[in-house]
């Protein structure tokens, strides 16, 4: 596991979480080692978590970033190897305590959760993540997984440009789809910030 180098500034810190021993649950982990041989604007730090939730919500709360970059596999009910993005509000953060946090265990809103009763923030919270296939046990990912992943670079650099998104960094409204992801993220139709959005495949 990869972690943030503290001697740098870390304005937004980009997390690829996933376990590799689980087929496309491994596309945050994939993602990340993809976007570290990427030249990425000033300030931005790519980490490998793994599942180490415990891990995560310390460096965030260490860091205190302007931006979280979240990569995961996310199954929505697309068709696998569909892209999405979304944008996680604070009021979509449930309550949660350490004891909710496995030290080799990444649930994502767990993790949130107790960074915020640690008195951290993560900052403005995206989720980039991937309709997996197959999260059986095994290695490696699956075809249409790994076909999408050069497209989720382009997604993430693009995100970190701010493209796509109002003049105030929120997801544009005409791109908002309906939905939930693993991490408990609601989706909807009336768009503030903390919507999924599918990306055309």
């Amino acid at each position: 596991m990869s972690r943030p180098d503290r001697n740098r500034d870390c304005r937004t810190l980009i997390a690829g979480i996933g376990n590799i021993f689980l087929g496309d649950d491994s596309f945050g982990v994939e993602l990340a080692a993809l976007l570290g041989r990427e030249e990425l604007p000033e300030g931005v730090q790519v980490a490998d978590y793994g599942i180490a939730g415990m891990h995560l919500a310390y460096d965030l709360l260490e860091i205190a970033p302007e931006t979280t970059i979240l990569l995961d596999a996310i199954p929505r009910g697309d068709d696998p190897g569909t892209l999405y993005l979304l944008e996680i509000g604070r009021d979509d953060i449930p309550a949660a305590d350490e004891a909710n946090v496995e030290a080799h265990g990444m649930q994502p809103d767990a993790v949130l959760a107790l960074l915020r009763n640690l008195g951290g923030s993560p900052g403005r919270i995206m989720l980039v993540g991937c309709e997996p296939a197959t999260t059986e046990e095994h290695m490696g990912l699956s075809e249409p997984v790994a076909a999408a992943l050069d497209r989720a670079v382009v997604m993430v650099k693009d995100l970190l440009e701010d493209n796509g998104k109002d003049g105030g960094g929120h997801v544009a409204p005409e791109a908002v789809s309906a939905g939930i992801d693993r991490a408990g993220v609601p989706g909807g139709t009336d768009a503030r910030g903390d919507r999924a959005v599918s990306q055309d495949r």
